[in-house]
């Protein structure tokens, strides 16, 4: 099973950039997206249908901001949309789909980029870890995928020294990621990746991608249930619709 994870910074823009001619190619069996910053009425489906996708689509409130989504060639037993916190789903940031084997969930947890973001990210990142943990006793086979806006090491990130108090990477964030990942979860582009230098955020200052001075903020996280299945996790950094890059896991059964 080949699961993809995208933040595309507005999905009408990434498609007038050849998103659908790469989803055509790459051909993922699930893909989840995040910042669709769109209505589903607003959105060109029907070139997502004729490419065999059952499509669901969670979007924020407000117009243009947020939201998520999963495309899947294979018809869901169930699509949960939301949390079922009033405060985390006005913002559209969680959409699940489960299957036979596996639960596959579209994850945007906000950025700190002003002190009440940054407390209200705080917030997110508690109660979302609450939430999760009780999902946990009913779905053990989970696929967290999305942009955590979090670099969990050093590693993660091309200046960890100059970034250190930047939001992304304070000790606080990391701690929590951290804690996460250890609840019963495997990072599974660091499972079969140990290597520095891969990111797949970049400011578009500076020619920051062009020099690769990136931040790895976008996971592919699985339960530890799944951590024998996974057959291979990557980072497509060649693929240029966002500022972000897509990230990839291929699980076996």
């Amino acid at each position: 099973m080949k699961i993809f994870s995208y933040n595309v910074n507005g999905i009408r823009a990434a498609m007038k950039k050849g998103f659908i001619e790469w989803l055509k190619i790459s051909s993922p069996d699930v893909l989840c997206l995040q910042e669709i910053k769109a209505m589903k009425d607003q959105i060109d489906v029907s070139s997502i249908e004729k490419l065999g996708y059952y499509h669901y689509w969670f979007s924020a409130e407000k117009k243009g901001y947020s939201g998520v989504a999963i495309l899947s060639k294979k018809n869901p037993l169930n699509v949960s949309y939301g949390s079922g916190i009033d405060h985390m789903d006005l913002e559209g940031r969680i959409i699940r789909l489960d299957f036979e084997k596996l639960s596959i969930m579209s994850l945007y947890l906000p950025s700190g980029t002003n002190i009440n973001r940054l407390q209200y990210k705080f917030k997110f990142m508690d109660e979302f870890r609450g939430y999760i943990d009780d999902l946990k006793l009913k779905y053990s086979n989970l696929v967290i995928c999305g942009d955590y806006n979090i670099c969990h090491q050093a590693i993660d990130i091309h200046d960890p020294v100059r970034n250190k108090t930047v939001s992304g990477f304070l000790p606080e964030e990391r701690d929590w990621l951290n804690s996460f990942i250890n609840s019963g979860f495997v990072d599974s582009f660091r499972f079969m990746n140990p290597r520095p230098n891969h990111y797949t955020w970049w400011s578009y200052r500076a020619n920051a991608r062009k020099n690769n001075k990136g931040w790895r903020i976008d996971y592919a996280l699985v339960s530890e249930s799944l951590k024998k299945n996974i057959l291979k996790s990557f980072i497509l950094s060649e693929v240029f619709h966002s500022d972000h890059c897509p990230v990839g896991l291929e699980l076996k059964f």
